[in-house]
């Protein structure tokens, strides 16, 4: 990779921007709003502080994901935001479930822009409200406003900033291990087996749909697969779909590669995938989906791969 994207790479950890605006945004209000949302997720929402960001899972009945969100506390309102195809479902998932609660659901994904600063906190002052948080695994800053407002101060908002296109930004996001609806998240996804336990499951909180298995879960002590990281051996080239076997003649796949970048931080191919339980974790082989290529070594390491 070059020299001008590994300086670029850098630069982008400590005074990046990521357009995150795309996102579903959903507005919640109403003095219910605390204790209905914290009915529907997995996280404690009581737990938030005006300013602050908290992740979560929606879950069905039968533990597997709906959708996992982004909570962002402000004095008067909570808004989620998730992966924008998820708009029109987890609109209506959220809507099915309030009876008698004082509480409104707006969709405001059209209303507002959604910028996150990595590195040190935006001066911002009079323009949206900053809130702390941690999208791509590192410390980072929300600032949420009318789009009208951004487009108007578009240049003042990004001055001394850089700006993360996609292709970075998944590289950093496969860096810090953080899955992905549509890459390592669907709706047959165990949060457990994305590692989402970790960082979106509060087990200490009071009922939520999908709870008994969630806890159920936890007591087994394991899930059949489990999100893992991978580096290439070599200059390999990884791409997501490719299959993992333990050797070339071995009819079983082991597991699934699902996002693949090249690592600045590593200065290597690296990947995300699921690995069954009770896989070897020595060196693997990786084939492209549908292929009879040439196959790629690559070794399981530990997430996150950078931070």
């Amino acid at each position: 990779m070059s020299a001008a994207n590994a300086a670029l790479y850098h630069d982008c950890l400590t005074r990046g921007v990521v357009d995150f605006s795309g996102r579903t945004q959903l507005l919640l209000t109403g003095p219910d709003r605390v204790r209905y949302l914290n009915g529907q997720v997995t996280s404690d929402v009581r737990k938030l502080a005006p300013g602050q960001t908290q992740m979560a899972c929606v879950t069905t009945a039968k533990g597997k994901l709906f959708a996992d969100i982004v909570i962002t506390a402000q004095e008067d309102a909570l808004y989620v935001d998730a992966e924008g195809g998820l708009r029109e479902g987890l609109l209506a998932r959220l809507e099915r479930y309030i009876v008698a609660d004082d509480v409104a659901i707006e969709d405001v994904s059209e209303k507002y822009a959604l910028l996150h600063y990595l590195g040190a906190e935006p001066a911002v002052a009079g323009v949206g409200k900053v809130a702390s948080a941690r999208r791509l695994g590192r410390t980072g800053w929300d600032l949420r406003l009318p789009r009208e407002e951004f487009a108007a101060r578009r240049e003042s908002l990004l001055a001394g900033r850089v700006a993360v296109d996609a292709g970075l930004a998944e590289t950093l996001r496969i860096e810090a291990g953080i899955p992905r609806w549509g890459h390592e998240l669907d709706e047959n996804t165990l949060p457990p087996e994305a590692g989402l336990d970790q960082t979106h499951i509060d087990y200490h909180k009071g009922c939520y749909i999908g709870q008994e298995v969630i806890s159920r879960l936890r007591s087994v002590g394991h899930v059949n697969r489990q999100l893992t990281g991978f580096v290439a051996e070599g200059d390999a080239l990884l791409a997501a779909g490719a299959q993992l076997r333990a050797a070339a003649d071995a009819p079983a796949s082991l597991g699934v590669l699902t996002s693949a970048a090249y690592s600045f931080a590593l200065e290597k191919p690296i990947a995300l995938g699921y690995l069954k339980r009770g896989s070897p974790t020595g060196a693997l082989l990786a084939r492209p989906e549908g292929t009879h290529g040439p196959e790629a070594i690559v070794h399981v390491q530990g997430l996150p791969f950078a931070s």
